[in-house]
């Protein structure tokens, strides 16, 4: 891990009084939102921020990329939102030092179902994270891909959304649905909610079509998209398959070391300021 840190450009010191918490959500799947949120929490990790990874998505495959067997997964995400159990008591350390993650087990399939009875269904994340002092720089959030009550309680937990985005055909139409569902959470749940920003995947610059999605998102979308790109690679695609993150698995193969970039373009937003580019201003 030592090589790995010092491999990465340090990102400014981004001192909070709480955690910084960031939803990573696309309604699509397919597009690199596990892999993102796998691999932007290592680089934060690396850079030497204190970092939980929360697993929203019933499936757990950030769990897995991470390296928790699933016979260490019966306190989890489920657990905390539907049980009410405190944080602390289903978080697991990883792999990565400073990388913790609230990991998620089969349970958590039926838990849009459950959450329907309950009272303030979607306020459940937001309301168990604040019962305990979390002594994190950054939380992720990788949500499920559908917008969903599970994706909901991620949002009104969030300070900010970032979105992974497929550089394909209908790109636009997805981010635009989506972009209107983040707007209604800031107009009716939580004010504070923004766009931390978009990132595009799966990216092939030999592809004129890739080219011409990236160019369109980048003309609705602004500064809102981030100059990093994540190259379609292999090496990121077998990464999970051994319970790594591609940074751990393979730091110099090039889908790393755009998460790497990544990781600083983040840094660099939230110091800046500009992570704030709101969704929607009331």
């Amino acid at each position: 891990m030592s090589a790995l840190a010092d491999s990465l450009p340090l990102g400014p010191d981004v001192q909070r009084l709480n955690p910084r918490i960031i939803a990573i959500a696309n309604q699509k799947g397919g597009v690199g939102k596990t892999t993102t949120a796998v691999n932007l929490a290592t680089a934060l990790a690396a850079c030497g921020k204190r970092i939980l990874l929360v697993d929203l998505d019933p499936q757990g495959n950030a769990s897995t990329g991470l390296g928790i067997q699933r016979a260490l997964r019966a306190h989890g995400s489920y657990e905390v939102l539907i049980e009410g159990r405190v944080p602390g008591e289903a978080i697991h350390r990883s792999l990565v030092p400073g990388l913790d993650i609230m990991p998620a087990n089969p349970d958590l399939i039926g838990a849009d179902i459950e959450l329907i009875d309950l009272e303030r269904r979607e306020f459940r994340l937001k309301e168990a994270l604040g019962r305990t002092r979390l002594d994190y720089d950054f939380v992720l959030i990788d949500c499920p891909p559908s917008l969903s009550l599970l994706t909901l309680n991620a949002m009104v937990a969030a300070d900010s959304v970032l979105v992974p985005l497929q550089c394909e055909f209908f790109a636009l139409e997805g981010l635009s649905q989506l972009v209107r569902t983040i707007e209604r959470v800031a107009r009716h749940l939580n004010p504070k909610l923004q766009i931390q920003g978009v990132v595009l995947t799966m990216y092939d610059k030999r592809s004129s079509l890739n080219e011409q999605v990236a160019a369109d998102v980048r003309e609705h979308f602004g500064a809102k998209v981030y100059e990093t790109t994540i190259p379609r690679n292999v090496r990121v695609a077998e990464a999970p398959s051994y319970g790594k993150p591609a940074l751990i698995y393979d730091i110099r193969c090039a889908g790393s070391q755009a998460y790497v970039m990544l990781a600083s373009e983040v840094l660099r937003r939230e110091m800046a300021g500009l992570a704030p580019v709101a969704a929607v201003n009331h």
